[in-house]
């Protein structure tokens, strides 16, 4: 029997909502790392650039591979 495999988010502080909204933002709209922390720090999640810039390398291809397997 497959062990499930485990979650893409496991192991992190925030939760997955959040994690894909910056990434979101920054990919979606081209947003620096500074601004997506600052549109985040409005909704009064506190997060630095940095975490923003190691999300976007971490889950920004599988983000990318979802989105063109989607399109026709």
């Amino acid at each position: 029997m497959k062990r499930p495999r485990p979650s893409l988010y496991a192991r992190h502080r925030f939760s997955a909502e959040v994690i894909s909204l910056a990434v979101w933002l920054s990919f979606r709209f081209s947003l620096s790392l500074h601004m997506v922390d600052e549109m985040l720090a409005t909704r009064g999640i506190l997060i630095s650039h940095g975490t923003v810039r190691c999300w976007a390398e971490k889950f920004g291809r599988v983000y990318a591979i979802r989105i063109r397997r989607r399109t026709p």
